[in-house]
């Protein structure tokens, strides 16, 4: 006899997402900087060059965008000669080179035993996931302290060799031994950031059936935003913060200790309701970032059981007892129970 059986959930909402921007987030200076200095380029030149980018191909009458300009320079060194030679097997070396703030990576490791604390926690399966979505480059995040401790690195990335007209013809395509970067093959900027969380939200990331674009039910979504903490240095993240933010998750800025500047930055930010709350970018055990941040993970934990406990009451029935026939008589014993039977 064939029983209906109703749809199976995609996922159950038992993952917490902490979300990092990169630059001034996890790392007091830009990621570039180890590359720069391997290839002896003068790094406040090139970025006064980029930042000048837009307007002067302005005024020869070309749109540029910024985060695009960036990394054509960035090619444009290497096809010009100060950089001959980039390749992605030298920035993931050039990786191992980035700075991190205090606390970092470990603070990782620290913050996913905190959803394994309670007992509760335990029982329901709540997981913890990390994940890098940065203006930067890709490929560098790969190769930096901080990769085994993630669990995925959106970012901007590069292709060697691009493929020649005519390929589809070709049975063999050949290789050159010298890779050498040459195009743009992914570019993420401060907008488009937005469309990495939906990727995390709707479960794209884990599951490649899943377009971005398609409508999900917010029931079937892997990681709801409201299990969300996104975490960044300033303005440049506000569509990020306003995503998040906005539907439920929560939204931190760091700064940098030494600098006022940044601080007075991340109060506006919260003056306007952009994040949450703010911190110094300190990620050691008794820091006032790291305290935060565990009581927001433990908090939303404590939402997750509570959800899934009223779940399991709300669709769940109490089973029917055995009445009384006659007043002061006791209920007769229940059946034994019925052997299980692969046809019920």
């Amino acid at each position: 006899m064939l029983r209906h059986r109703m749809p199976a959930p995609l996922f159950t909402q038992r993952i917490i997402a902490c979300i990092w921007d990169f630059d001034k987030t996890l790392i007091p200076d830009y990621m570039q900087s180890p590359l720069f200095r391997k290839y002896g380029v003068n790094e406040p030149v090139f970025w006064a060059e980029t930042n000048a980018l837009v307007e002067q191909y302005r005024k020869r009458g070309y749109r540029l965008s910024g985060e695009l300009g960036y990394l054509n320079h960035l090619l444009t060194y290497v096809l010009a000669g100060p950089m001959a030679g980039l390749n992605n097997k030298a920035l993931f070396a050039s990786g191992a080179d980035i700075r991190f703030y205090p606390g970092l990576p470990e603070f990782f490791n620290h913050s996913r035993a905190w959803v394994a604390e309670k007992p509760d926690y335990r029982k329901h399966e709540i997981q913890l996931e990390h994940y890098i979505v940065s203006t930067g480059l890709a490929e560098m995040i790969r190769g930096s302290a901080i990769a085994p401790h993630v669990d995925g690195v959106w970012g901007c990335e590069f292709i060697e060799n691009p493929l020649q007209p005519g390929f589809l013809l070709q049975k063999e395509l050949a290789i050159s031994a010298e890779a050498e970067i040459a195009q743009i093959g992914m570019m993420i900027d401060n907008t488009t950031k937005t469309r990495a969380l939906f990727e995390i939200n709707k479960g794209t990331n884990k599951n490649a059936a899943i377009d971005v674009n398609a409508t999900v039910k917010p029931e079937d979504r892997r990681v709801p935003f409201q299990n969300m903490i996104y975490i960044a240095d300033g303005p440049s993240d506000v569509p990020s913060f306003a995503v998040v933010k906005g539907n439920g998750g929560k939204a931190y800025a760091v700064y940098n200790a030494d600098r006022a500047d940044e601080f007075a930055q991340n109060d506006l930010l919260r003056q306007s309701g952009r994040i949450d709350h703010y911190g110094p970018a300190d990620y050691s055990p008794a820091s006032n970032t790291s305290n935060w941040l565990k009581l927001q993970i433990q908090s939303i934990a404590d939402r997750i059981v509570a959800d899934r406990e009223l779940a399991v009451a709300q669709r769940s029935t109490r089973p029917p007892r055995h009445l009384n026939t006659e007043p002061g008589v006791a209920a007769a014993a229940p059946p034994p129970p019925k052997q299980a039977s692969f046809l019920d």
